[in-house]
């Protein structure tokens, strides 16, 4: 990337959304050791002291959701999300950054938009209503759940705001702004 294309505040706010996403995600990842140690703990107990948990199943369903969804901003900035590469590696950067910064303003704006719009509401609802899960006899409350869908469309929009800038940025110079790891993460 050349610096002198673009004013130095388009760069310094991808570097800080970037950042962010950086720092979310590795913290986000910290979620798998909770979530090790309730299956952990249901195996043991199963197996040596012959008595299911009313709550492991119920914990590691929540964990798991947690961490993946609070990790879709991450995999989004490293460019984990599926893409068909063999039609996607023939492009130019250029072509990538058209493809890229429509689909960001026709399709992925407006889905988080509305994701965040309708799951506020569903959270704040689960909250009130002091709804309970129904799959275990535990009945957790459903709410700490239901509100971290949209805290995943916030931090899907911050990152898709870093994400359309790099875009335009390929679009107007026919660069890619930085090489994205992808694979898995």
């Amino acid at each position: 990337m050349a610096e002198k294309d673009f004013p130095p505040a388009y760069y310094t706010v991808i570097k800080v959304i970037d950042t962010f996403t950086e720092w979310t995600g590795q913290a986000v990842s910290w979620v798998c050791v909770p979530l090790a140690l309730v299956v952990f703990w249901e195996v043991v107990a199963r197996s040596f002291f012959g008595a299911a948990t009313m709550w492991a199943y119920d914990l590691s369903y929540m964990f798991y959701s947690v961490l993946f969804m609070l990790g879709a901003h991450y995999a989004l900035k490293r460019g984990a999300h599926i893409r068909t590469d063999m039609l996607w590696e023939k492009f130019s950067d250029r072509t990538k950054g058209k493809i890229d910064f429509y689909a960001f303003i026709l399709l992925f704006f407006p889905g988080m938009i509305l994701l965040f719009g309708a799951s506020v509401d569903d959270a704040i609802r689960a909250f009130t209503m002091g709804e309970r899960g129904e799959q275990t006899a535990w009945r957790p409350y459903l709410w700490p759940l239901k509100s971290v869908v949209p805290l995943t469309a916030l931090l899907l929009l911050i990152q898709g705001t870093a994400e359309i800038m790099k875009s335009w940025y390929a679009m107007r110079t026919g660069r890619a702004f930085e090489h994205k790891q992808g694979g898995e993460i």
